[in-house]
């Protein structure tokens, strides 16, 4: 009881940073959407992958596969090390030597086979300058479009990964996650609004929050 008591404080105090993270992301989107050519693209490959979700059998594997090695990657960042790795279209399973609600949680903000694509792009553009960017955008909205439908898809399913934690403090560390990642990748990908602008209105919008929520006399 206690600790369901201090991980919902901690939600409550991270609410804050998500309504901010919520508004900074629609300004970004708004901001944003003078990069036609990025969207257009971007569009593209969200809806071809729709049609695969709607009309194909659900490529399950692959995404517990990415799910797992996100699992797999994240310990590393933090020092740890993997001893075993399952996957399998019914679910997976990572046994390593160091784990945290980051650990635990990245799958669900972390969209691994985008991050796979452009790094993958990456390396083609620099044997083959030419490579349209295009390309680039339109396997970013399929493969983060894959990354959204299948979360939602698995999470109507009870999940280990978000009751070890507590559902409220999942909710919040994913959000706040899954807006860090637009933050820091749109202003990169559209060019229409500086990295640190972004991610300033972020704080901005938490501060203004913030100043909402708690009386005068507290502060």
């Amino acid at each position: 009881m206690i600790v369901r008591f201090l991980r919902s404080l901690v939600a409550l105090a991270l609410l804050p940073l998500v309504v901010g993270g919520g508004w900074a992301v629609l300004d970004l989107l708004w901001r944003s959407r003078r990069a036609e050519d990025f969207w257009l693209a971007l569009g593209g490959g969200v809806g071809v992958w729709l049609l695969i979700y709607t009309f194909l059998p659900k490529p399950l594997w692959l995404y517990v596969t990415g799910h797992e090695l996100t699992h797999a990657l994240w310990p590393i960042l933090f020092g740890g090390r993997v001893k075993s790795f399952r996957a399998t279209s019914k679910g997976g399973s990572v046994v390593v030597t160091k784990s945290n609600i980051l650990v635990v949680l990245a799958p669900y903000f972390f969209p691994f086979y985008a991050i796979l694509w452009l790094v993958l792009w990456a390396l083609a553009h620099r044997f083959f300058p030419g490579l349209s960017r295009a390309l680039l955008d339109f396997g970013l909205g399929a493969t983060y479009a894959f990354h959204v439908t299948l979360t939602f898809h698995i999470l109507k399913t009870r999940q280990t990964d978000i009751t070890s934690q507590g559902r409220l403090l999942s909710a919040m560390v994913i959000l706040i996650g899954n807006f860090l990642i637009l933050l820091l990748a749109l202003p990169t990908l559209t060019g229409t609004v500086h990295l640190t602008d972004a991610l300033w209105h972020w704080a901005d919008q938490t501060g203004r929050v913030l100043e909402w929520a708690v009386p005068r006399r507290w502060r």
